[in-house]
């Protein structure tokens, strides 16, 4: 064999485009030589040996197939053309003599050599970018780290010493503590001190500073959740100037004689965008004013809602949510200023405290026909016994929603209140239990047409069948959503049988009862189908597509349709109820995934939540 197939057959990369790449990057070669050089020279001195041993045959000029005898010199040059720039010849400089090249092999022209180069320059292009895609390069600052810290040929790579060990200073001798911000000398070996590090210009913070998180690609078919409302093709005039009224709400000195649906509709802009103040709701003060509500007290100060008082006299009804700032001056003024205030609605009364409570109930008196609070945490048991001592009389409306303190303890006081028609004990701190309730619905539940009892997740199916079911009879509302112990059984049965002999409901709102099923929308069609004008069945998951369908026979009167999670719901049964209800205003159908884009639509009906790929303009 010949000494061309025996070169041939030596294992070696493209040493000029690697060595262009190693000097592209950065990367110091002195650093890198110091273990290949070693590893070369051992190599040398065995095959100088076993030339020496072999001398009597004569040179050898090629080998078989289980090996090939180069000579040092060749070794030495690594056998190619581009010996000057060649990796795996790194240090010509000690002094070895470079054989020439082969016989036969021709040398390459100064055009490829251009080419090889530009090649070189690219891959080390892609590859820089390829890092700095996947964080791994911080900058070109590190160069100077990298011909330290880089692996090579045979040089293997430096570790770190352990946090929290103790190493000596490169430079200043001194003893330190390794952290993570310890950087190594440069030139090595050794690592340097936070003070030297400092002086010789390596930032030690650097290293430890977190990449910038890459940022994620949004997918072209994100999931979008549309909503088809019907918007007015040409607006009033009375719509307009209300809109107008509201952007420049600052500017109005007085609305005048607007009517009061106008002026709620008013209210409602200005408290969507926060922009009410203390200043411009004045314009709805009047002295001829029996009801006010306002939709978000945010800004008002207690100063505020005094002049409230002092510019309504003749106030009945007062709705005030989000009323944060009112604090105990406040609701004992209203007590003593509002001399014809019965009811009373507050949303967030949080800085009211026990004595202020006491002391409204004793200057109020037996007027108070309602009294709903939402998110009071004082109020406590001592302030339920002053309203039951001084306002219970005449007391029709109740509602202590979110009342961080009421439980079990306070139903037998709720029991005295024979006159109430509508009660809301829902979503508190502590479950009711089922045997309190249904004590506290036998004593009140004749009389009470609203009833909410949301929440209360230790009440069950016994709750129903022995408390509701046979003690409220003239219920038009009904609400327990949230109950995880509810059946579908038991809900079946309570409307099938225990409830049977009441009238049809107006509104029923069972949502997020995750066990009610077939069977319990199929008995509550069946009893209060007829008649019902809001039907909220949210999170019924296993109801089945030929009951979900039935809805659209069984509810004419239906005006807001809930059926968001119920997974059999699908284009056909929102055709079918919209092809059937006539009275239809709003249909809420989030997490049905079978309802597309394409589902029909109706106009003046409100479908909100379908998930679709791409939104319909």
């Amino acid at each position: 064999m010949s000494r061309r197939g025996g070169a041939d057959n030596s294992v070696r990369g493209p040493a000029s485009a690697l060595t262009a790449f190693l000097r592209d990057s950065g990367i110091n070669t002195r650093t890198l030589n110091a273990f290949g050089r070693a590893g070369r020279r051992a190599n040398n001195e065995q095959t100088v040996n076993g030339a020496n041993q072999n001398a009597q045959a004569g040179p050898s000029t090629g080998a078989g197939p289980s090996g090939s005898t180069v000579s040092p010199a060749r070794r030495a040059s690594g056998g190619g053309d581009d010996a000057e720039y060649n990796s795996d010849n790194l240090d010509d400089s000690d002094g070895g003599e470079v054989a020439a090249p082969a016989k036969g092999k021709k040398k390459p022209t100064k055009a490829q050599l251009l080419e090889d180069k530009a090649k070189a320059k690219a891959k080390a292009a892609a590859s820089k970018k390829r890092r700095r895609d996947d964080d791994d390069v911080s900058g070109d600052d590190d160069d100077d780290d990298e011909a330290f810290n880089a692996p090579s040929k045979g040089s293997g790579t430096v570790k770190a010493p352990n946090i929290g060990s103790f190493e000596m200073c490169a430079k200043c001798n001194t003893r330190f503590t390794v952290t993570k911000y310890t950087v190594p000398c440069i030139p090595p070996p050794g690592f340097l001190c936070h003070k030297c590090a400092k002086d010789s210009g390596q930032d030690p913070f650097k290293k430890a500073k977190a990449a910038a998180p890459r940022k994620r690609k949004v997918p072209a078919d994100k999931r979008k959740v549309v909503n088809f409302e019907q918007t007015e093709s040409v607006k009033s005039l009375a719509n307009l100037c209300i809109e107008i009224i509201g952007k420049h709400i600052d500017d109005i000195e007085a609305l005048g004689n607007i009517g009061q649906v106008n002026m709620d509709r008013i209210a409602k802009i200005i408290c969507k965008n926060r922009k009410l103040t203390p200043e411009n709701v004045q314009l709805f003060y009047d002295v001829n004013r029996t009801d006010l509500t306002l939709y978000d007290a945010t800004s008002l100060q207690p100063a505020a809602f005094e002049t409230l008082a002092s510019l309504n006299p003749n106030l009945k009804h007062i709705r005030i949510d989000l009323c944060g700032r009112m604090n105990n001056s406040t609701i004992t003024h209203w007590a003593s200023h509002l001399h014809h205030l019965t009811r009373i609605e507050l949303l967030g009364p949080f800085l009211v405290r026990v004595e202020a409570w006491r002391a409204f109930f004793e200057i109020i008196g037996d007027r108070l026909e309602g009294f709903l609070i939402t998110q009071s945490p004082r109020f406590d048991m001592s302030c339920l016994e002053a309203m039951m001592k001084h306002s219970s009389a005449n007391l029709s409306e109740l509602r202590l929603a979110q009342v961080g303190l009421l439980d079990d303890e306070w139903l037998p006081h709720l029991a005295l209140l024979k006159k109430l028609t509508s009660l809301d004990i829902s979503s508190l701190t502590q479950s009711l239990t089922d045997e309190p309730v249904i004590k506290l619905l036998e004593a009140i539940g004749s009389g009470l047409k609203h009833l909410n009892l949301s929440g209360h997740t230790l009440l069950t199916d016994k709750a129903l069948l022995d408390g509701v079911g046979p003690h409220c009879s003239k219920l038009k509302t009904f609400v327990m959503s949230g109950l995880e112990l509810l059946t579908d059984t038991g809900v079946a049965e309570f409307f099938s049988t225990s409830f049977n002999h009441a009238p049809a409901l107006a509104e029923i709102n069972l949502s997020r009862n995750h066990n009610l099923a077939s069977r319990a929308l199929e008995a509550l069609l069946a009893h209060s189908g007829s008649a019902m004008e809001e039907l909220r069945v949210n999170s019924w998951k296993e109801t089945s597509n030929e009951t979900l369908m039935e809805m659209a026979q069984a509810l004419p009167k239906i005006r807001t349709l809930d059926v968001g999670w119920c997974r059999e719901v699908d284009d056909f049964v929102i055709k079918a109820v919209l092809d059937a209800c006539a009275s239809l205003t709003t249909v809420s159908c989030h997490g049905c995934n079978r309802v597309t884009e394409n589902c029909p639509r109706k106009r003046g009906v409100i479908i909100l939540g379908v998930e679709s790929h791409s939104v319909i303009a």
